[in-house]
């Protein structure tokens, strides 16, 4: 049933990104096929048309596919596509929100709005089928639809495991399907994807988007808070830990006007400034208590703390040992 619309057998590799360029940007809903590199570029693509759901298996060297604000304007169907990653790293971004995706996972896109994907971001090629229907078959308003956009969706259980099983099916090279189970196909296919999706939206709270970030926020500060004595306490590693991209992570304290590893040295030094006013902690070395709040370097940490402080670690706990002793004295006299 499926069958092949791209072959990158039938190109040499010089060729092959651009002829699959047009072939995205001449669809019906207008995308950008990028690669890092275009010289040794590779794809294949296998289709199957069930009449009001499309369904695309889509597998490509690492690349970026782009639907930009002109190509909605240019062409939109109104579609609601489902994308399943099935080998490698994906990362799908629109509505502000970005969703890493791993094997099997599910996100959702909307042809009206602009949107990336990054395929095979791990630096391997990567594998994704991606199934569309109307969304006027959806039969849910817009707005709330609009919450499940490029959020991480586990394709395991329940809808989604079914959803996800039914498409490899379809993309499969043994599915056992006659070309007059079309019809039929088609009609499991939407009621699949309307079902996962009115799933979803039934178990989402009815918050706002500033709610849920909010919320989203607190939880990463909480994370930081907790493991700001490991020194690979990155950006990366919280974006990670949260299942998030780094560039989300970092649009998420956008409205601090800091970044989020700004945010994460300007709290070590104040828990190691805390350290060295306290007098319990005299004898411990400044370089133990830098190492404590997560600073591999003691020349770093002395760099870094001089220039938020004005004076050196030592003499900052000079000045503080002699003020504590000044307070002391007066409050005896």
């Amino acid at each position: 049933m499926m069958h092949t619309v791209f072959d990158r057998e039938e190109l040499p590799p010089p060729d092959r990104l651009a002829a699959l360029n047009d072939l995205f940007t001449g669809g019906e809903h207008p995308m950008r096929v990028l690669s890092p590199e275009p010289d040794g570029f590779s794809a294949l693509v296998r289709t199957v048309d069930l009449a009001a759901v499309n369904v695309v298996e889509l597998t490509v060297s690492p690349s970026h596919v782009l639907r930009t604000a002109p190509m909605v304007r240019q062409a939109d169907p109104e579609l609601l596509c489902v994308v399943v990653a099935s080998t490698g790293k994906l990362v799908m971004g629109q509505a502000g929100r970005e969703a890493v995706l791993g094997a099997t996972d599910i996100a959702l896109y909307d042809s009206s709005r602009p949107f990336d994907l990054q395929l095979g971001a791990g630096g391997e090629p990567a594998t994704v089928v991606r199934a569309h229907l109307p969304k006027a078959l959806l039969g849910q308003p817009a707005d709330r639809v609009e919450r499940l956009l490029a959020r991480p969706l586990p394709g395991h259980g329940g809808f989604a495991g079914l959803l996800v099983h039914f498409l490899g099916s379809l993309t499969g090279t043994a599915g056992g399907y006659r070309p007059d189970d079309v019809a039929r196909l088609s009609g499991v296919a939407a009621d699949l994807l309307t079902s996962f999706v009115a799933h979803h939206l039934d178990a989402e709270p009815d918050v706002h988007e500033d709610s849920r970030r909010r919320a989203l926020l607190l939880s990463v500060e909480a994370f930081v808070r907790r493991h700001l004595h490991d020194p690979d306490l990155t950006p990366r590693a919280v974006a990670a830990a949260h299942h998030l991209s780094v560039g989300y992570l970092h649009r998420l304290f956008g409205a601090r006007d800091t970044t989020v590893a700004a945010w994460i040295r300007g709290l070590r030094l104040e828990r190691a400034a805390h350290d060295l006013r306290d007098p319990a902690l005299l004898d411990v070395p400044v370089h133990r208590i830098a190492a404590r709040w997560g600073f591999r370097d003691h020349s770093t940490f002395t760099r870094t703390f001089r220039t938020a402080y004005g004076v050196s670690p030592r003499d900052f706990r000079g000045s503080s040992a002699a003020e504590a002793e000044l307070a002391a004295g007066g409050s005896g006299a």
